[in-house]
């Protein structure tokens, strides 16, 4: 004698999601910053920068870029000594997928592209090392 109703024939697992978000993990040909956001610092610029040609946004809708325009003047905000906004800009970058464990939250899955290179090494850029520059502006 077993407690419980017994397994139906048929189980079908419960916590398995076919509507994951598959993305192809390259680069979108993006946006220009407006220049009505007067966005004065390298880190803001930056920002918007990786985030307009980001794979998500391959399915943004104009709300989304509205929200990437607040969220890049809240950086700016930062980025100019505003520490607050910290905590209130990593919850909105999560909305997105900003980490590997916010895209697994969100089911979001990124396709490599198809003429993706294994162990190509990215090319060397001219910016400043801008991580550098918050890691200071933090610490202090």
């Amino acid at each position: 004698m077993t407690r419980g109703p017994a397994p139906k024939d048929n189980a079908v697992r419960r916590n398995s999601h076919p509507h994951a978000t598959e993305l192809v993990a390259g680069a979108q040909p993006g946006r220009e910053l407006p220049r009505a956001l007067g966005i004065t610092t390298a880190g803001a610029k930056r920002f918007w920068k990786t985030w307009s040609a980001a794979p998500q946004t391959a399915t943004w809708v104009e709300t989304d870029w509205a929200e990437l325009e607040v969220t890049t003047k809240l950086v700016d905000a930062l980025y100019l000594g505003d520490l607050k906004l910290a905590s209130e800009i990593r919850m909105r970058v999560a909305k997105w997928g900003a980490t590997v464990e916010d895209r697994a939250r969100l089911r979001m899955k990124f396709e490599p592209e198809p003429d993706d290179i294994e162990g190509q090494a990215p090319a060397d850029s001219d910016e400043p090392d801008l991580d550098e520059e918050l890691y200071q502006l933090l610490s202090e």
